[in-house]
């Protein structure tokens, strides 16, 4: 079982506190091994097996907890008095009524209770109502470029690794068919078809799965570009789609609440404010993209501008991208009182491109720190204060 060791340190930092552990993200993304290094974790350090339930709502075998009164009565029956105990509700949007349930196991003193979902609307509607300001949630994504190396013996040949990392996926089963491509493809195939199916066509009864795919297949390939809900609209109709802003924007919104996309919107660094206009959408697993596309190496230098974006995610980043003036910074991070600025570049030996890359940089005037990520394999430099770093070292945290 891979180590995910930055959200199992997460919930470790909340045993026992008076807050819902929300697990969130994409299907296949580890969301029930952590739930499982967790539970290993516990036994450890003194906590028995008979305080842990650990119920998976896509098991058949627990169809008939799917009720919650039933589920309620089961879990209260099965607790240990006097003691702490610890409930694992997995994929529990499955389970009807789940916030009643969810609600009544919270006030009670000796549960400390975690679920997941693989769906934003989890924590919208009457559960965030029920329970604002008493649950925590964690963001989880597929691997990073870290945790897919430690499943190597050596970190020999980064290139060809990250190369891999960007082909066959991220997801975390990928890397047990890593010599299967076919076995891969497949594997993909089903995530996809799973998220977008049920996740997106059944929840929002979509008719026509048919245009769903086409917004979404253009989304896939335009990730990291500047765009509206409007411009992609009139690109989708002029391709001969009839569809209007009203559906893409729908659509849209359903693909980031199954968390297979994420909006990235704007933030004007001399005004100080975030801008309604303008935004980029990035994907959660390029694996997905070279499924749908093709496996083709194509635009590297917007791959590897998602993959930073993510990795930026995964270390608690608030993310915008920037303007300043008529300039664009790819990335604006902030994490608490901290801002860090990010341009991403696949080379920067050109001259004319190292100027245009280093120009919105330069024109911020404040001290916090300024990064240049590439994939050149150049010794780090530092240009009036911006530090450049080689990407696949920055992302293995060296």
């Amino acid at each position: 079982m891979l180590e995910r060791p930055v959200y199992l340190k997460k919930l470790i930092s909340f045993k026992d506190k008076e807050l819902i552990k929300v697990i969130t993200g994409i299907r296949r993304c580890g969301k029930s091994t952590l739930l499982e290094l967790y539970a290993s974790w516990l036994l450890k350090n003194n906590t028995d097996l008979a305080q842990i339930q650990k119920i998976n709502f896509e098991d058949a075998d627990n169809a008939y907890l799917t009720d919650n009164k039933v589920l309620h009565d089961h879990i209260l029956k099965n607790c240990i008095a006097k003691k702490m105990n610890y409930i694992f509700l997995d994929e529990v949007q499955h389970v009807m009524e789940f916030e009643k349930v969810v609600n009544s196991l919270f006030i009670r003193k000796n549960i400390d209770l975690y679920i997941t979902g693989s769906n934003a609307w989890l924590l919208s509607g009457e559960l965030a109502t029920l329970l604002s300001g008493r649950y925590v949630e964690i963001q989880m994504l597929p691997l990073s470029f870290s945790e897919y190396l430690s499943a190597f013996d050596n970190t020999n040949d980064l290139s060809g690794k990250y190369r891999d990392y960007v082909i066959n996926s991220s997801f975390p089963y990928s890397l047990k068919l890593r010599d299967e491509p076919g076995q891969i493809r497949d594997y993909l195939g089903g995530i996809y078809n799973t998220v977008v199916l049920r996740d997106v066509v059944e929840r929002r009864k979509i008719a026509d799965v048919s245009i769903l795919e086409r917004v979404i297949y253009f989304m896939f390939d335009n990730i990291g570009n500047l765009g509206s809900i409007k411009k992609i609209t009139d690109t989708l109709v002029s391709s001969g789609r009839r569809i209007s802003v009203n559906t893409v924007e729908s659509y849209l919104s359903a693909l980031t609440d199954s968390f297979i996309l994420y909006r990235l919107g704007r933030y004007d660094v001399y005004g100080k404010q975030r801008l309604k206009t303008g935004h980029k959408y990035y994907i959660a697993d390029t694996g997905l993209r070279f499924y749908l596309l093709g496996t083709k190496i194509q635009d590297a230098g917007r791959i590897l501008e998602n993959i930073i974006f993510l990795e930026l995610l995964r270390r608690g980043s608030e993310l915008y991208m920037g303007k300043i003036n008529d300039q664009e910074i790819d990335f604006i991070a902030r994490r608490g009182n901290l801002l860090e600025y990010y341009q991403v570049s696949l080379s920067i030996r050109d001259e004319n491109t190292l100027d245009r890359e280093l120009r919105p940089l330069l024109a911020i005037k404040d001290s916090y720190p300024k990064y240049l990520l590439t994939m050149d394999d150049d010794p780090p430099a530092v240009y009036n204060g911006i530090r450049r770093i080689n990407a696949l070292e920055w992302l293995i945290g060296k």
